[in-house]
């Protein structure tokens, strides 16, 4: 029997149980948006120039995701800051997300005292850790989340009660009817994705591509630039494989031409392309003329869509197949998907 078709299989190999914290996807944002209603703001925090979401790993891809869903809409910029200190244009006229799962991420607990020292109006998302007790300390607002599972696998979490809290500001229209599309779709794939055999479920036959296949992700540099950062971050912690991603139009103005060379590596490539159906009409255009450029280089080029109306929910429909893919890949791999030994190395020596 195929390895993914066999739960049993799947059981022993997924040891501290990311498949359950997959599939539960869709209850983890409904808790996340709780969290954030309940969530007291000053009113004066609507009353700034800039937003920055500080946060690192899987807690900074959800600012990521804020700044492109949004950018058509809303009128000050996002950024997003992944290093110790925050940028020169921080004051008292910016919104501060301090986001860690954690807690304890260095990056953002230094970065939490830079923005408390420039007068920044701070909102902190954690689960605890050293963060909530500053946070709680200096009286900032805190929405606290539920704890215990791997950062990458509370993006709902992390995501929703920024969203959220950007909505109750004023700073974007209202999200509500796009998160409960999201969240009725993610209940729908997790269905087919989670549950249905290798032959009718789209993210198993995407890991079988990827398997022994070193993956590049492509997408417009648009809704979907954040979405294949978040495959390419999968891939690398759940599968644990080196993966790489790009965007169009930028792709074509340089990477097209190093598939040119190195052969033997080329072929050990497997490229997925995101698309999505607001692609501007030149990106399509420049998709399907790369892809037939380079289409002799890589084992294959294989396109995946997303779903639904709202931009939202088609992020997260393609983002939900990226966390079943990598998951489904590590399985093929015989690796329990959750634990990432190196970064804990890593971290254990910088404190030595």
């Amino acid at each position: 029997m195929n390895v993914l078709d066999d739960l049993e299989s799947i059981k022993k190999i997924d040891v501290s149980n990311m498949f359950d914290l997959i599939l539960n996807f869709d209850t983890q944002c409904e808790e996340a948006v709780s969290a954030a209603q309940s969530c007291d703001i000053p009113r004066e925090y609507s009353q700034v120039e800039k937003v920055i979401v500080i946060g690192m790993g899987g807690s900074a891809i959800g600012g990521d995701i804020l700044s492109k869903l949004l950018i058509n809409e809303i009128k000050v910029p996002i950024f997003v800051n992944r290093n110790y200190h925050l940028p020169n244009f921080a004051d008292k006229k910016t919104l501060v997300f301090a986001t860690s799962y954690s807690g304890n991420t260095e990056e953002t607990l230094s970065s939490y005292n830079d923005a408390k020292k420039r007068g920044c109006r701070i909102i902190c998302v954690t689960s605890g850790g050293k963060l909530a007790e500053n946070v709680e300390s200096d009286s900032f607002p805190l929405i606290k989340i539920p704890g215990g599972q791997p950062p990458r696998s509370a993006l709902g979490y992390m995501f929703l009660p920024v969203l959220i809290v950007m909505q109750n500001l004023g700073l974007t229209t209202s999200k509500m009817e796009d998160i409960n599309e999201t969240m009725s779709i993610l209940k729908r794939l997790k269905t087919v994705w989670g549950n249905e055999s290798s032959n009718s479920n789209p993210a198993k036959k995407l890991a079988k591509t990827l398997y022994n296949k070193l993956p590049l992700i492509y997408s417009v540099d648009g809704c979907l630039g954040p979405v294949a950062l978040r495959w390419k971050t999968q891939l690398n912690e759940n599968s644990k494989i080196l993966a790489y991603n790009n965007v169009f139009p930028e792709l074509d103005h340089n990477e097209i031409v190093g598939w040119e060379g190195l052969d033997n590596l080329t072929r050990s490539m497997s490229v997925v392309i995101l698309r999505d159906k607001d692609d501007f009409e030149r990106n399509s255009k420049r998709i399907a003329i790369t892809s037939s450029i380079i289409k002799d280089k890589p084992s294959e080029i294989t396109e995946v869509w997303t779903e639904g109306s709202s931009v939202l929910a088609r992020m997260f429909s393609l983002i939900y197949l990226g966390d079943f893919a990598s998951f489904y890949l590590a399985i093929l791999y015989g690796v329990d998907p959750t634990p990432v030994e190196r970064i804990e190395i890593l971290k254990k020596k910088l404190v030595e």
